[in-house]
């Protein structure tokens, strides 16, 4: 693994977030989900460091730190990277199935429940004025530590009133998840400006061929 400076988090924001969730968000890192060639938008340790920058699950400061580790460590980062992806796959796996009213597929579960406990023993209540809050313990010596937060929002939304309003992108090549938070909680795509447009499109253009 090739060492990657700090200025590799100095980019502008590319990642899209229109799911509407922590954990939908990081399920849509993978790119034309229901096209044949998918696109990783995590390659790299680094990708992941600036996606959780851009979310806000660390500071800059942070992000640094990890940085300066992962380069350190190359082969903690693969395995933080690998770990990533294999959470983000199971998540979307759940949260579609529940979407497409699809049967939970069990080993997504597993993985899930895995990434919970492992969050769970790292986690602390602190005390910041005026009330207490959770916290996590020693971020900056885990490159893992970025799935944490993931895996304890994937978590919260599994056990919440807002489970019944995760929404499979209804573009066919785009398939993201998304929170349709809407009155009538009839939203079909993930974004309208893009995926909206471009599935009327594509049926305008059939209609006209037919």
């Amino acid at each position: 693994m090739n060492r990657m400076s700090p200025g590799i988090l100095r980019t502008r924001p590319r990642f899209q977030l229109y799911g509407g969730h922590l954990c939908l968000d990081f399920t849509n890192t993978l790119d034309d989900r229901g096209s044949e060639k998918t696109k990783e938008l995590l390659p790299s340790y680094s990708d992941l460091l600036a996606w959780a920058l851009q979310v806000g699950i660390v500071n800059r400061r942070l992000a640094d730190k990890l940085l300066r580790l992962s380069n350190d460590s190359p082969g903690q980062a693969t395995t933080a990277l690998r770990a990533a992806v294999q959470l983000r796959e199971a998540i979307y796996s759940i949260f579609s199935a529940i979407a497409e009213r699809r049967v939970v597929p069990g080993n997504a579960l597993a993985t899930l429940n895995a990434a919970a406990q492992r969050a769970g023993a790292h986690a602390q209540v602190v005390y910041s004025h005026p009330r207490f809050v959770w916290d996590w313990i020693s971020p900056d010596s885990s490159l893992d530590f970025l799935l944490w937060p993931i895996a304890s929002a994937a978590v919260a939304l599994l056990t919440s009133e807002d489970l019944p309003l995760v929404r499979v992108c209804a573009a066919e090549t785009s398939a993201w998840l998304f929170l349709d938070k809407t009155k009538n909680h009839r939203r079909r795509w993930c974004d309208m400006r893009t995926c909206g447009n471009r599935d009327k499109a594509r049926r305008y253009y059939q209609r006209r061929r037919a």
